[in-house]
C-alpha cells in the first residue's frame, strides 16, 4: 500500500474508501491533489470539524496537493447529514463572515500557498448557477431511490426532509466535479456521515467525465466511554479562543480517559509513531502522556506561547508549585462580598463554575465543590501565593470569607476533579 495511506490507516484515519488498491496505485504515480470540505454555519470550527484536516496536513507532507473548500454557497442550504432537523438558515453576509474568520483559522493550522496547500469557495461556483441548466446537467444522473438508501436521508426522512437539504448532495456532488475540473482533483476526504455524498460526487464525474476518482473517510470519533469527541461540559471545543479559552482547550485533552491517550495521540498530534508508542508503554505514567497530548494539540491550535501558558495553569491547578495560575479561567468579584460572607452557592454562581444557584447546591451538597486558602491569609507554603491546598465545601449555608485570600487578594474554586476558576477581588 502507498505510504501516506499507510500512514493514515497506522494512525486511526482510514475507515472507508471507495477502491484502496486503486488509490493507492494513483498515488504512488505522483501526487494527488486532494480536497476536504467543511460549511460555514458558524464562525469558528470546532475539534471535531479538525479530523480531515489533521489527514490533509498528512496528506501534504506526504507530497499531495489539498485543497480546503469552504462552502460558502453549499451552506446557503444546509448539510442534513447527521442532523435531526433543518439547520437554522443564515444570512449570507455572516456565511461570508464565518467563512473569512474559518479560513483564518484553517490558514494558522495548515498554511496555506500557491502549491500544495490552498482554499477555494464554492460559492464561486454555486451562487450564480441557473437552476434549469443544473437540473438538466447534474440533476438527471441522480435517482432518488438511490439517495434515499444513503444513511443521512434515511435517518431524516423519519424526522422530516426539506426539499431544499433533498439538494444539498446534487450540489457536493457538483462541488467534487468542479474541482475536477478546475484542478483536477482525484480525492474527496471526510468524516464518515459524508459518505453518501462523496460517494455520489464520484459516480457523477464517472458518469459525466469518464474518469475516475476516490473518495476515502474518517471514524466519527467518540471517547472510550462513548461521548462525542469534543464535547465538554459547556458544550463543543470550539478553536475560537474567544468560544473556548486556550486553557480549557488544553483542560480537555489533559483530562481524557486513559484509554483514548494513544489513540488521540496518533490522530491529534503529528508526533512519530515511536513516541505516541513510548508515551503509552505500559508502567509509564498516564498523566505524563495526557500533558504532552494537551500542549501539543493546544500548541498547534493556540500557538506554543499560549500552550505553555495553559500547561503552566494547569501546573499550579493540580500540582500546587511550579504553575502560573495567570493562565486559569478568571472571574473578579467585590471585596465586599467576601468581607461581609460571601455565599458559597452565589460564590460559584458568579464566577461561572454553575449556570444556575440549584445546580451550585447540588454541587456542594454532593461535594464537588473546593475553595483553596489557608485559613491564615496566606497560602500553604507561606509564600503569598494563591494556595492550592483545596477543601471541600459541604455546607450550602456556608459563607466564604477575606481568610481565604491570599496576600494578593485571590483564591482557587473547583468544581469537580476538573474545572477552576480564580477570583481576584476588587
Amino acid at each position: 500500500m502507498n505510504l501516506a495511506l499507510e500512514n493514515l490507516k497506522i494512525r486511526g484515519f482510514f475507515q472507508q474508501c471507495s477502491d484502496s488498491e486503486g488509490l493507492s496505485r494513483l498515488m504512488d504515480e505522483g501526487p494527488l491533489t486532494f480536497y476536504v470540505g467543511c460549511d460555514p454555519t458558524g464562525s469558528s470550527l470546532h475539534i471535531g470539524h479538525m479530523v480531515p484536516f489533521f489527514a490533509y496536513r498528512h496528506l501534504v507532507a506526504a507530497g499531495h496537493k489539498g485543497i480546503a473548500l469552504i462552502g460558502g454557497g453549499t451552506a446557503r442550504i444546509g448539510d442534513p447529514s447527521g442532523k435531526t432537523e433543518m439547520r437554522r438558515m443564515l444570512s449570507y453576509e455572516q456565511l461570508d463572515a464565518n467563512a473569512a474568520s474559518i479560513v483564518a483559522q484553517l490558514d494558522r493550522f495548515i498554511g496555506f500557498n500557491d502549491d500544495t496547500a490552498q482554499w477555494a469557495n464554492n460559492k464561486d461556483w454555486l451562487a450564480d448557477l441557473n437552476y434549469i441548466d443544473f437540473l438538466r446537467e447534474i440533476g438527471s444522473h441522480f435517482s432518488v431511490n438511490r439517495m434515499l438508501s444513503f444513511e443521512a436521508y434515511k435517518l431524516r426522512m423519519e424526522t422530516g426532509l426539506s426539499f431544499i437539504e433533498f439538494n444539498y448532495q446534487l450540489l457536493q456532488s457538483y462541488d467534487f466535479l468542479e474541482l475536477y475540473r478546475r484542478y483536477g482533483c482525484r480525492l474527496q476526504i471526510g468524516g464518515d456521515d459524508q459518505w453518501g455524498n462523496i460517494v455520489a460526487g464520484h459516480e457523477l464525474i464517472r458518469r459525466i467525465e469518464g474518469a475516475e476518482v476516490f473518495g476515502m473517510t474518517f471514524p466519527l470519533v467518540t471517547t472510550a466511554d462513548g461521548k462525542k469527541m469534543g464535547k465538554t461540559e459547556k458544550g463543543a471545543l470550539f478553536l475560537d479562543p474567544g468560544i473556548t479559552t486556550p486553557y480549557d482547550f488544553f483542560q480537555y485533552w489533559r483530562n481524557v480517559p486513559d484509554a483514548d491517550i494513544r489513540r488521540f495521540l496518533m490522530m491529534f498530534t503529528f508526533l512519530p509513531v515511536e513516541e505516541c508508542d513510548a508515551l503509552t508503554a505500559p508502567g509509564k505514567n498516564p498523566n505524563e502522556a495526557k500533558e504532552r497530548l494537551a500542549w501539543e494539540v493546544t500548541a498547534l491550535i493556540h500557538g506554543k506561547t499560549e500552550a505553555d501558558k495553559a500547561m503552566s495553569g494547569a501546573r499550579a491547578a493540580f500540582g500546587g508549585s511550579g504553575g502560573d495560575t495567570s493562565a486559569m479561567p478568571q472571574a473578579t468579584l467585590p471585596r465586599s462580598k467576601f468581607e461581609a460572607g460571601y455565599p458559597v452557592v452565589d460564590l460559584f454562581a458568579d464566577a461561572g463554575l454553575v449556570p444556575t444557584k440549584s445546580e451550585g447546591r447540588r454541587l456542594v451538597q454532593q461535594g464537588g465543590a473546593f475553595v483553596s486558602g489557608a485559613g491564615d491569609g496566606t497560602s500553604s507554603d507561606g509564600t503569598g501565593g494563591t494556595s492550592n491546598a483545596f477543601t471541600a465545601v459541604t455546607d450550602v449555608t456556608a459563607l466564604i470569607g477575606t481568610d481565604r485570600l491570599n496576600r494578593e487578594g485571590e483564591l482557587i474554586l473547583r468544581a469537580g476533579k476538573k474545572r477552576y476558576c480564580r477570583v481576584k477581588v476588587q
